[in-house]
């Protein structure tokens, strides 16, 4: 079940707050904690509240920290977005989003407005926002338009665009004339033909109108009489320039009236005409040019028993109805009348049964490379773990580190000399505080004669005598291997500057495999566009035979599985199903039926081509019986040569982060790096590192 729901929407003035609002009243009918969060909020003055979240929070009453129902402003998001940070506005989105599904049953989150410039970048970040916290989305639309074809193709694009990047569950088209509704909602249906809920929802003019209190914020005003009726909807407005008895027939219901300050006749003409039973009801009364009634007139309005609110406001009588002429409405935390219309009128043209149940059984596909990253961090805290990095003087190393000390997320022991170290740092300027990091220096450590002795007896069978093991323990693979034995540390992460073997001879000389494991491999976290794939093995076994093969996938299934991706197995080779012939695919077949048998709970398809793996259309194709084909989560290669070359290739022309190699079957965890790797690659590799260490 998703634990939360996206409401966007492509155009300024779509009747969002109406969705908004009639979802949070559906969903607290359903659910005991909803939660609300505002990804990206308008730009606000100091000491103001966004207006959509404190309308929500006060209506509803719901307990969250204002401060934590929203991540960035609009100028913040755009700041970021000009210095290329982009990452970092969708990973604070991320961790605010996430703070709150863990407190709440369920987060209903409301995008941007398109009320500003930059909507293409707009359109953009909504679509990212909803993509990444892995969302259903809502869209809303705008159908106050005479040709129904234009707001087809309007909501069509609104489909199309957010359909590429998110599942959307609802379209809902709003402001919709009453006389189009049942034949636009045929249209849409025609139009957008799949199980989208569809759904028209009637113009209501109460809702399009602005209320007084609107006009005064607008228009800076000063509220004269009628403090407490400044809810009033004005539904239309007119101008009191002629004479009284000529003006009097220009009045229409829940009208505003506009007129000078100095036409007494026409202000208590409009008040009498309220209370008449002959005239229409009026919604106040704006005195423009700054000019007020005189005294004994002021005096008479104060003493009447019914008045409507009358508010004095700077400038002409042309300039300010053209101004009223400009406000949109907006629904506010006092205007219960607003927020109990907006509600009555979802309820009555929403099957929220249906949604709700759309709700409840819905399960995205899509997760992330940022979600899967959010995740490994969270992952990482909860049991804070102890890595050691052999490469202490390696400049993408030192700068992973701080990254890693900032966040808090494990402890480090850097081996080489502290002097040495601390030179480095000065010299690429990188501000790694040494009171918070462990240097150590193999030949001067303190256990240094202790792992000597320890190597020796674990060695000795082999020919190893003390000389040898001196000379291996001052090793820094060796040294950091050592302090993962002996419990000194949880894990190592190296392979920088030196060579795989480099990294492994030690952990496979005495930390060595885990019970039942006959091979270490690896894997590589595939972190493409929308989702994670798992590919083995590409870094240690360079043929694997049938026998091999089958441990390699059901070691990667297992390591899929730990780290949150469900694992649909896909062996692949050069031919799919029964077709192909031959030795290589031969053994592909055997060790996909040797999987079956050893581990009959996974997923596994084999052989299988890789676009036949991970293309939908294209597994349908050649075998559309098969639950993994076009839903491969985990591609075992059937040599190292495939497989290095394929996550090479994939990497770079997709742009992919390629985490790993992460090693699996070590009793204690030992990952290598690839001799090209970035700051980002050791930095994931270590997290991995201490959530596998966490597993022990």
């Amino acid at each position: 079940m998703s634990k939360g729901i996206y409401v966007a929407t492509i155009e300024p003035r779509s009747g969002k707050s109406v969705v908004v609002l009639g979802l949070m009243r559906m969903l607290l009918g359903k659910t005991a904690k909803v939660g609300y969060f505002r990804p990206i909020i308008d730009d606000l003055e100091v000491g103001e509240m966004d207006n959509h979240i404190n309308t929500v929070l006060s209506h509803f009453e719901i307990n969250i920290n204002y401060k934590k129902t929203f991540a960035f402003t609009r100028s913040e998001v755009l700041n970021l977005y000009n210095q290329g940070k982009s990452g970092e506005v969708l990973d604070e989105i991320i961790r605010k989003y996430k703070y709150l599904e863990d407190r709440f049953d369920f987060v209903l989150v409301e995008g941007t407005d398109f009320s500003h410039e930059n909507s293409s970048l707009e359109l953009d970040i909504n679509m990212l926002i909803s993509k990444n916290l892995s969302l259903p989305v809502i869209i809303v639309t705008r159908g106050d338009s005479d040709d129904l074809k234009s707001i087809v193709d309007n909501v069509q694009l609104a489909y199309d665009t957010f359909k590429q990047e998110a599942d959307v569950l609802s379209i809902m088209t709003n402001k919709v004339n009453q006389e189009h509704l049942v034949e636009l909602k045929q249209m849409l249906k025609k139009r957008i033909d799949n199980d989208t809920d569809i759904t028209v929802i009637p113009v209501i003019q109460s809702l399009s109108s602005p209320t007084v209190k609107e006009i005064v914020k607008a228009l800076d005003g000063r509220v004269i009489f009628g403090k407490d009726l400044l809810n009033n909807l004005t539904e239309n407005f007119s101008v009191g320039a002629m004479q009284l008895r000529n003006y009097l027939t220009h009045l229409k219901e829940n009208a505003l009236v506009i007129t000078p300050g100095d036409r007494a006749d026409i202000i208590l003409g409009a008040l009498q005409a309220n209370i008449s039973k002959n005239y229409p009801k009026i919604s106040g009364i704006v005195l423009t040019g700054g000019l007020l009634p005189e005294e004994p007139i002021l005096k008479l309005i104060d003493g009447l028993s019914s008045v409507v609110p009358i508010i004095s406001v700077q400038g002409g009588t042309y300039h300010v109805t053209n101004s009223i002429g400009t406000i949109k409405p907006r629904i506010y935390a006092e205007n219960t009348e607003k927020i109990t219309t907006s509600i009555a009128t979802f309820e009555k043209h929403v099957d929220t049964d249906k949604l709700a149940e759309k709700l409840i059984t819905f399960q995205s596909e899509i997760f992330t490379p940022r979600m899967f990253q959010y995740n490994l961090l969270q992952r990482a805290l909860k049991d804070k773990k102890h890595i050691v990095l052999p490469e202490g003087y390696d400049e993408r190393v030192l700068r992973a580190a701080y990254r890693l000390i900032n966040a808090h997320v494990v402890d480090i022991t850097l081996i080489g000399e502290e002097d040495k170290v601390k030179e480095r740092l000065d010299k690429l300027d990188i501000p790694l505080d040494l009171n918070e990091v462990n240097i150590v220096s193999p030949t001067k450590s303190p256990y240094f004669d202790d792992y000597v002795n320890t190597f020796y007896e674990l060695r000795k069978h082999k020919n190893v005598n003390l000389e040898m093991a001196r000379d291996a323990m001052s090793d820094v693979s060796y040294f950091g291997t050592m302090m993962i034995y002996k419990g000194h540390a949880d894990g190592m992460v190296s392979g920088a500057v030196h060579t795989t073997q480099h990294t492994l001879r030690p952990a496979l000389q005495f930390i060595k495999t885990k019970p039942g494991v006959n091979i270490v491999s690896s894997i590589f976290f595939m972190c493409l566009e929308d989702r994670i794939s798992v590919f083995g093995d590409c870094a240690i076994n360079p043929n694997p035979n049938a026998a091999e093969l089958a441990e390699i996938a059901i070691s990667s299934a297992k390591t899929a599985n730990d780290f949150g991706i469900e694992p649909k197995v896909a062996m692949l080779s050069y031919s799919s199903g029964a077709s192909g012939k031959g030795a290589d695919v031969e053994k592909v077949r055997e060790a996909t039926e040797t999987v079956k048998k050893q581990a009959p709970e996974i997923k596994i398809e084999g052989p299988i081509q890789y676009d036949a793996a991970v293309d939908l259309r294209i597994g349908k194709s050649k075998m559309p019986d098969s639950e993994v084909a076009g839903h491969a989560s985990v591609l075992i290669f059937p040599d190292l040569n495939t497989g290095n070359n394929t996550y090479k290739a994939v990497q770079r022309e997709t742009g992919a982060l390629a985490i790993g190699p992460v090693l699996q079957g070590l009793n204690k965890p030992v990952n290598d790096l690839s001799r090209g790797c970035t700051v980002d690659d050791i930095y994931s590799t270590v997290i991995i590192t201490a959530i596998q260490a966490q597993e022990l």
